[in-house]
């Protein structure tokens, strides 16, 4: 068993902060089960429920305290309140890759959230963490997340086929990766708040 890991706090540029879950992120997880696509790709529980909603909160502490990965809720700075998530996944860390997956409520859409939150945790997980390669699966038709994937740097690597199973169909994924050695003009290593 790997060994519990601390998901620290850290900023994601001027306007969000990426923290633990905390039990008062039930509204987002609320209004996430509420979305068409989100709960197909989580573990968002819908329909929601209270129950279902504290047991996905204590779902991302357990990931954390098994050391499979840091979960991360994004928070804005002004108020803090959250409006997406996202998370390092270390299952092939053995093989020097770790997996990111991000979402964004329908209100926090479009404002370069994701982009923010993703460079911050990538930059992080490949220069402070040494994880030499990042990767991100994206559905072809999600141009949204191929832009933010694009916006921190990721390099499209190409299409696997049948790739995985959501809302019961096998779906191809895009391959997008980083590597520890690739830059982007402007990256810098992230701020812990």
């Amino acid at each position: 068993m790997a060994p519990p890991l601390t998901v620290p706090s850290m900023t994601a540029g001027a306007d969000f902060v990426l923290r633990p879950w905390e039990m008062s992120d039930l509204p987002l997880v609320r209004e996430a089960a509420q979305d068409d696509y989100i709960p197909l790709i989580t573990t968002i529980p819908s329909p929601y429920s209270d129950a279902g909603a504290q047991a996905f909160v204590r779902r991302q502490w357990s990931r954390a305290a098994a050391g499979t990965g840091y979960p991360f809720t994004i928070a804005r700075t002004r108020d803090r309140r959250p409006v997406g998530a996202i998370g390092l996944w270390l299952g092939d860390e053995a093989e020097g890759r770790a997996s990111l997956g991000y979402w964004m409520t329908g209100q926090a859409r479009g404002q370069g959230v994701a982009g923010a939150a993703l460079r911050t945790v990538t930059t992080w997980a490949l220069h402070e963490l040494r994880i030499p390669r990042a990767q991100v699966l994206i559905e072809p038709w999600n141009t949204a997340s191929v832009r933010t994937a694009e916006s921190a740097g990721y390099r499209r690597e190409g299409l696997l086929r049948g790739w995985q199973e959501i809302g019961g169909r096998r779906r191809d994924m895009l391959m997008y990766a980083r590597l520890n050695d690739d830059r982007p003009s402007g990256d810098r290593a992230p701020t812990e708040s």
